[in-house]
């Protein structure tokens, strides 16, 4: 069984969850969260701790953000568009058991940025790497996001979940080098 609460968007999302793994849930009702909702959530992460899995779309962000910001750190789970994506619908509810257990596997633990050091991350590392003011820059933070396990997002966004996942240079390189491979057709681990 997982410790933590899981945290999603609903009904569907749920059935899935526990189709995958022994997990219990809290259901934000979609993106309207409200504040009886966020204090159940707050309460969990007090005494279980929280990963918040919402879908990889716009609505899914936009939740994940606003836990976020009441509830400080919590966990992320992320699934990529394919992943969750069936008919056309994206959403949790749609990803494989595998998928799943692969997100939670892979979660990522939100923290406050620890600045000033070497090994972070910084915007000029995101814009060597093509992953800002580049014509390829979205797709590129799309199969970054996959590589890092952090989700796909925007720019700004991107840099923010580098510092707050504390993803260091050398992971970022590692990624950027796996990414490379992959862009170039290769299958090279």
């Amino acid at each position: 069984m997982i410790r933590e609460i899981i945290v999603v968007e609903g009904r569907d999302d749920t059935v899935a969850i526990r189709r995958a793994v022994e997990a219990e849930t809290i259901e934000t009702g979609g993106s309207a969260i409200n504040e009886t909702t966020l204090k159940r959530i707050e309460l969990a992460q007090e005494r279980r701790g929280v990963i918040i899995f919402t879908d990889p779309d716009h609505a899914g962000e936009r939740i994940r953000k606003i836990i976020s910001a009441r509830v400080p750190g919590c966990k992320h789970a992320f699934l990529t568009q394919e992943e969750a994506t069936r008919k056309a619908d994206i959403g949790v509810e749609n990803a494989s058991k595998e998928a799943i257990v692969k997100a939670l596997g892979n979660v990522r633990t939100e923290m406050e940025p620890d600045t000033g050091h070497e090994y972070e991350v910084t915007m000029e590392d995101l814009m060597a790497a093509g992953l800002l003011v580049h014509p390829q820059a979205a797709a590129r933070r799309l199969e970054m996001g996959k590589l890092l396990g952090i989700g796909y997002c925007n720019g700004k966004q991107f840099y923010k979940r580098c510092r707050m996942f504390r993803i260091g240079r050398e992971e970022f390189a590692q990624a950027y080098e796996r990414m490379s491979v992959l862009q170039e057709g290769g299958d090279r681990p």
